[in-house]
Formats: structure tokens, C-alpha cells, sequence
């Protein structure tokens, strides 16, 4: 798995976990809210001037996203990033030693 793909699916991972915990949201398909906000960090991703070479979002020199998307996903992984070493240790592990 690319760069890209891994860190598209770690984001769509922390929406999830977001909406299924903070939001208790019991169904399978996300509020279209959050899914129109997974479509758009994987449009970014997929668009990134650096490509696989990239750098965390928030260490980018060129911040590609709109004010309120970017405000968005600061606020979801605020809550979900210390969480996702309970609900996906693996994940994190990988994420945090580049594979």
C-alpha cells in the first residue's frame, strides 16, 4: 500500500471512529457530513504537490484545504488520534513507523 493510500485510509479510519464514539452513531453509513469529508481529504491526497514524498498535512508548507474542511478534520483528529491506539493499535503502529 502507497503513502497515499495507507494515510486515505487512516483518515477515513478516525472519521469513522469519530462518528461511531463521539457521535454515537450506530449505523453503518456515515452522515453525509463526514462523507463528503473523506471524499475531499482523498481528492487532496490523490493532488498533493509532494506525492508519496509528503509530509504530515499540518507540517505542509501548501495548505490545500478549504478553511472549513481543514478546521473539520483538525477537530476529528483532535478527538481521534489518541483514542486509535485502543480501537486500531496495528494501524497506528504502522502509521507511526512508516510500515
Amino acid at each position: 500500500m502507497s503513502k497515499i493510500e495507507h494515510d486515505k485510509y487512516i483518515v477515513r479510519r478516525m472519521i469513522e471512529l469519530y462518528c461511531r464514539r463521539h457521535l454515537k452513531i450506530k449505523t453503518e453509513e456515515l452522515p453525509s457530513e463526514y462523507q463528503h469529508l473523506i471524499d475531499y481529504t482523498a481528492r487532496r491526497l490523490d493532488h498533493c504537490h509532494f506525492g508519496e514524498k509528503k509530509v504530515a498535512c499540518k507540517n505542509c508548507p501548501i495548505h490545500c484545504y478549504a478553511p472549513k474542511e481543514r478546521e473539520d478534520i483538525r477537530r476529528i483528529m483532535r478527538w481521534s488520534g489518541p483514542r486509535m491506539i485502543l480501537y486500531s493499535p496495528k494501524d497506528v503502529l504502522l502509521h507511526l513507523f512508516g510500515k
